[in-house]
């Protein structure tokens, strides 16, 4: 049966079940001990310039207006940044029908940064661990044709449609954009800011981000049944909505905890639509970019530029077509 979402979902992501989760509001409980650092593929000192950029969700001409306004590319697709570093925070894919595009172009902007002593590091978001577990309900239809030539997939993809199929071969764990995605990280943290696509909770830090980052990758990379429980939990790393949700005040205490935990000043999360834009909450301490910048929820293009402790939002003045 074909899969394909068109049904309007503002909440910015979708869940296994037709409601999402309400933001966890448990009392926070202090972490069992204090982690060490991260680990160095999880952990950058911090730049003279870096770019945060929220959700992309298949559309590739606004993900290259964002990275414009970021000064990381020209008009050519040329990294032009030098040695900025970009973040962008998960859920490139479903909602639009570049995702095969806009993938493959990060890879190549990813190489062009390396090359100029810059980073464009690409999370995970909930979407792509969606598709690795062949939930295509978000799909478009040009999203399941831009993989139509992938040769079908085995195992669980037998009984999908054709059209579905070529899909499931491509991000079912081991398939190529599987293996693509189990490079990125689940978290990053940058200097003093810690970037995640849904958020950081103490219970997340006591599990250990490193083990979870690697659970993830063993999945994606076909070594592990199942992706680690602790991340596709309504109150994941991917998922929850603790210090985004709108019309909601977010978990400023366990937000508090956990930075001090992980000795970050900042979280910069994405997941979530902010109808009016990226902004901050709790003092400062999370900034919430995910702006709806792509097509389907025709947001503004706005990113988040971080210099030192400071740390403000860029947005296009050009009127959107």
């Amino acid at each position: 049966m074909l899969v394909a979402c068109f049904v309007l979902n503002l909440c910015g992501c979708g869940r296994s079940t037709l409601q999402e989760p309400e933001a966890q509001g448990a009392p926070p409980t202090a972490p069992s001990r204090v982690p060490p650092s991260l680990s160095p593929a999880l952990s950058r000192p911090a730049p003279d310039r870096l770019v945060a950029i929220g959700d992309l969700h298949g559309d590739l001409d606004h993900a290259r207006r964002a990275l414009r306004l970021a000064g990381a590319i020209d008009e050519h697709d040329r990294w032009v940044g030098g040695r900025l570093v970009v973040v962008q925070t998960g859920d490139e894919i479903d909602r639009g029908d570049d995702d095969r595009a806009i993938l493959d172009q990060v890879e190549e902007w990813e190489r062009q940064a390396a090359a100029a002593g810059g980073e464009l590091v690409a999370l995970l978001g909930n979407h792509e661990i969606m598709n690795a577990s062949l939930d295509f309900r978000y799909v478009t239809p040009g999203g399941f044709a831009a993989f139509s030539s992938m040769n079908r997939a085995s195992g669980t993809a037998e009984g999908m449609a054709p059209l579905e199929q070529g899909r499931a071969a491509a991000f079912q764990p081991k398939g190529p954009y599987a293996a693509l995605e189990a490079r990125r990280p689940l978290v990053m943290k940058v200097g003093d800011t810690v970037f995640v696509h849904g958020g950081i909770l103490q219970k997340h830090v006591t599990y250990g981000l490193d083990r979870m980052n690697d659970e993830l990758d063993s999945w994606l990379s076909g070594k592990r049944r199942d992706p680690p429980p602790v991340v596709v939990a309504d109150d994941g790393p991917v998922w929850t909505r603790a210090y985004s949700a709108e019309g909601k005040a977010p978990a400023c205490p366990e937000l508090s905890a956990t930075l001090a935990a992980l000795g970050a000043r900042r979280m910069v999360v994405g997941h979530t639509v902010q109808r009016a834009g990226a902004n901050s909450a709790c003092d400062g301490a999370v900034w919430r970019i995910d702006v709806g910048l792509s097509r389907f929820f025709g947001g503004p293009i706005e990113v988040l530029e971080i210099r030192g402790a400071e740390a403000h939002v860029l947005r296009e003045t050009a009127k959107r077509p």
